[in-house]
């Protein structure tokens, strides 16, 4: 979900620690936050806007590929934003800060440039699609944080994921051997919220559309690794992200009848229904 001024311009956010929304009561052991501010915004489908976003080399080399963003509320003009521990912990102000945490994938990440593109799945009211549907150039994001996809090469992959995970699976792809074979399974609304996502000749990308079944609600992407015949090969790794009951049906497939241990997957649910879309 995957999740991207005044005067959009390439180039870099203040320097950390001296821009004036950064907690100035920092003390040794904390450093402050790393800030990206908006450059553009596009909707590359009905459900999912593409953010692209500016920031020091520092900040974007660190927001990704899995990225622990710090979403204000839309429209403030002086986020409290938290501090970062030496050992990872995010050190929150006192009192009320109106500053969020949510996790999403990069789609893309230039460090040289200055540049990383974040997509938000627009569907619900939650923190982060709030933010998404009002940002403009020159709001900003806070940055907390990155970790891994959780993936590993292998010569024959199943990927299954919704809307939330395109942006992980699409990176998951592009850096998939030449001769990598395998599936991905792709659960969209229709055919409108279709992404391009280039992959090796041996990978079939099958989408899935569950129609006016509302997100979380479908079965089809339980149903759709269920239809599967497990490949006859040990050099398998499976990638599954989306809706938590979704994942938690199709790891216990995974682990169940195609035999899977866990070097061989990593299912993650992205979101849980009733609560707010990551991705």
């Amino acid at each position: 979900m995957s999740t991207p001024a005044p005067d959009p311009a390439p180039g870099p956010a203040a320097a950390p620690g001296t821009p004036p929304e950064v907690r100035a009561d920092v003390g040794a052991d904390v450093r402050p936050v790393e800030v990206l501010t908006v450059a553009t915004v596009v909707d590359v489908t009905p459900s999912v806007r593409r953010i692209a976003l500016t920031g020091t080399p520092a900040a974007v080399a660190a927001a990704g590929p899995t990225v622990s963003l710090l979403v204000p509320r839309p429209g403030d003009p002086a986020p409290q934003w938290p501090a970062v521990a030496r050992d990872g912990r995010i050190v929150w102000p006192p009192g009320a800060h109106g500053v969020s945490l949510r996790s999403y994938t990069a789609r893309r990440q230039d460090p040289e440039r200055g540049e990383v593109e974040i997509d938000f799945v627009l569907h619900g009211d939650g923190p982060a699609a709030t933010w998404a549907a009002a940002a403009t150039p020159g709001a900003r994001l806070g940055v907390a944080g990155a970790s891994p996809l959780g993936d590993r090469p292998a010569a024959h992959v199943l990927l299954a994921g919704d809307e939330t995970a395109l942006p992980a699976i699409g990176r998951i792809l592009a850096a998939a051997p030449p001769g990598t074979r395998g599936l991905a399974l792709l659960e969209v609304a229709d055919a409108a919220e279709e992404q391009p996502l280039p992959a090796p000749s041996g990978v079939e990308v099958r989408w899935l559309h569950r129609g006016a079944t509302a997100p979380g609600e479908s079965t089809l992407l339980a149903d759709a690794v269920a239809a599967l015949d497990p490949p006859s090969t040990d050099d398998l790794f499976a990638w599954v992200a989306a809706e938590s009951a979704a994942v938690r049906t199709i790891r216990a497939d995974l682990r169940g009848r195609w035999r899977l241990g866990r070097p061989q997957h990593h299912a993650i649910g992205y979101w849980r229904r009733g609560r707010a879309m990551a991705g």
